[in-house]
């Protein structure tokens, strides 16, 4: 590609991040809008640092999350701009709030593992909901008798907390976890 046809590289990523419609990561970038270009981890990097630099001062911000880099709007932000939306996403239940604490917090994890923290029984819609959602997954079988399954988060469940890794969860209320009795806690 001659130098005169060569693209601007930061408003080329700045455009692929725009149209993606999901997070993108490096390798995407290289194998994808930057391919013939043969650019390296650090010179997709650079573009990426540059972008989040035009972007601090702007209603937007370019962040990293476990999937790859998004845009998105700032958390200052967020209730003013849910008036764009008529239609309010389904509200959780405490039981399954609960349960994905749980899982994100204890994973891997069984079912029965998260109704003995809970003290009751763990219905299947809340397991389904979850799965549905994307944000939970079948890590394996625990090897006990009866082999239950273990259950964690998947990167969906990161991405829609704004997370890039288990990590950056909150620290859990230490009022909550002295009431768990000493088996359960980490």
């Amino acid at each position: 590609m001659s130098e005169s046809s060569r693209p601007n590289l930061v408003k080329l990523v700045e455009a692929a991040l725009f149209v993606a419609g999901r997070p993108l990561t490096v390798k995407d970038l290289q194998a994808t809008v930057l391919s013939e270009l043969g650019m390296a981890r650090s010179q997709v990097n650079m573009i990426l640092e540059e972008l989040a630099l035009r972007y601090q001062d702007s209603g937007i911000e370019l962040v990293e999350v476990a999937s790859g880099f998004r845009f998105q709007a700032r958390k200052e932000y967020a209730e003013h701009l849910s008036h764009l939306w008529t239609e309010k996403a389904p509200r959780m239940s405490r039981a399954t709030l609960e349960t994905l604490t749980l899982i994100a917090y204890r994973q891997p994890i069984t079912r029965a593992e998260i109704e003995a923290i809970r003290g009751v029984s763990v219905s299947s819609q809340i397991m389904q909901t979850l799965g549905e959602r994307n944000w939970i997954r079948k890590l394996g079988h625990k090897e006990v008798p009866g082999r239950p399954a273990l259950w964690g988060t998947t990167q969906e469940f990161l991405d829609y907390f704004g997370l890039k890794q288990l990590e950056q969860l909150p620290e859990l209320d230490e009022d909550l976890l002295a009431k768990l009795p000493e088996e359960f806690k980490t």
